[in-house]
Order: C-alpha cells, then sequence, then structure tokens
C-alpha cells in the first residue's frame, strides 16, 4: 500500500513537473534535492519527506496538502478538513523525525477512539 502511495505520488510530480516545462535537473535544483533523489521519487523508489514535499509544491505551484495526501502522509478526510496533521507537518521548530512521531501517536489516539467508539456486542 505504502509503495502503491509512493509510485502514485511519484507519477502525479513527473507529470506536474513535465507540465511545468522543467527538466529533473533544474526542479532538483529549486527544491535544493540531487537530480538522482529527486529522480528515485519520481520513479517511486524514495519517500520524500514533508519538508521535501513543501519544496516540490512550491517550485510546482501546487497544494503541499495534495501532496501529503498523495504521499499518504496525511489522510484526504484531514486535509479537507485542515486538520492537526496538517498543523504538525507546517510546524518550522520540529524535525522530520518528530513530526513523524506526534503524527503516529495521534493517528494510534484516533483508532483507539474509534474502535471505543463502536458498539459491542451483546454476546
Amino acid at each position: 500500500m505504502v509503495k502503491e502511495k509512493i509510485g502514485e505520488l511519484g507519477d502525479y510530480l513527473k507529470e506536474q513537473r513535465l507540465a511545468a516545462k522543467l527538466s529533473l535537473r533544474q526542479l532538483a535544483d529549486q527544491v535544493g534535492v540531487s537530480n538522482p533523489y529527486l529522480s528515485q521519487i519520481e520513479r517511486g523508489l524514495r519517500k520524500p519527506s514533508a519538508e521535501v514535499l513543501q519544496q516540490l509544491a512550491r517550485a510546482l505551484r501546487v497544494s503541499a496538502e495534495q501532496l501529503y495526501v498523495r504521499a499518504g502522509i496525511v489522510h484526504p478526510d484531514t486535509a479537507e478538513a485542515g486538520g492537526v496533521e496538517l498543523a504538525i507537518l507546517a510546524d518550522a521548530g520540529l524535525t522530520e523525525r518528530q513530526k513523524h512521531s506526534l503524527l503516529d501517536v495521534y493517528a494510534s489516539f484516533q483508532a483507539l477512539n474509534e474502535r471505543d467508539a463502536r458498539p459491542t456486542d451483546p454476546a
């Protein structure tokens, strides 16, 4: 599932890059990453960090939230609501590792609350 999401993200990024008439090297320079690294992202071999996604969104003039959803970092329903996940990802005071840790904890709390909210089966 994650590899599938990364592949879809890579395809989308390549489409946007070509639509913007940018070479791989030009986009890599604008984003501040290496040409091989960007190529690996486009081919679905690497998952970019939230910060790289933000830079890609800026360079391609697309929504960062849309890239987060396509990368599987943010759930589509949360992105539309402008939820906690987006606030975490946008916080420049957190490292990538801290952001992912907070997102994992938040997701586990949501899953726990969903489980607890389900009606119990009287057996």
